[in-house]
């Protein structure tokens, strides 16, 4: 098991991640006057340790990875929800703090969705640059939210957290992503 997580660069990135988040707390809580950040700040944190994780969603050696006798489709899917773990612990672990990140329901709908979106990309354009399209998508949708139906929609990562069409388009990247990435693994590098 250590030689997978070695192999995937998964103690670096589990530690940029954290580390990410923990200086965004830490900003937060020495110069705002605010409990709580808004919910631009509660977003871009998450889109970042998603996106630091997203480097771990392949192996150096991808011909190995696809002829190995594991089953790969189960590690894959373990590997995703770990990741999701990783980001909803470390966001709500700060809710007894001065800078609480949240509401859980908000960091929970927006780091599944967004880890689904990202395994999506990484089958189709490889773990490498997988998170280029989740990172664009949240970082417009935080500045710039729709209330229209339509607008909600497309703009989901930015909702507030009690959104019904947000909810249901992170349900089905979530869901989707987790399912496609678990059967087919990220793409082959060229």
């Amino acid at each position: 098991m250590s030689g997978y997580l070695r192999a995937r660069r998964v103690p670096l990135a589990l530690a940029a991640s954290v580390g990410a988040a923990t200086v965004v707390w830490a900003l937060w809580l020495v110069f705002s006057d605010e409990r709580d950040p808004g919910g631009l700040v509660v977003v871009l944190t998450v889109v970042l340790m998603v996106s630091v994780l997203s480097t771990t969603l392949a192996a150096p050696d991808e011909d190995l990875e696809r002829t190995a006798a594991l089953r790969w489709p189960w590690r894959r899917a373990a590997h995703l929800l770990a990741a999701l773990a990783v980001v909803l612990v470390v966001l709500l672990a700060t809710a007894p703090t001065g800078a609480r990140f949240g509401p859980a329901a908000l960091v929970l709908r927006d780091a599944a969705g967004l880890l689904g979106l990202t395994a999506l990309c990484a089958t189709v354009v490889g773990a490498a640059r997988a998170w280029f399209l989740p990172l664009g998508w949240a970082v417009v949708a935080a500045l710039f939210p729709q209330s229209s139906a339509w607008g909600a929609l497309a703009t989901w990562p930015g909702q507030p957290h009690d959104s019904r069409p947000a909810a249901a388009v992170a349900a089905v990247l979530a869901v989707g992503g987790l399912l496609v990435y678990a059967v087919r693994g990220a793409a082959r590098r060229d």
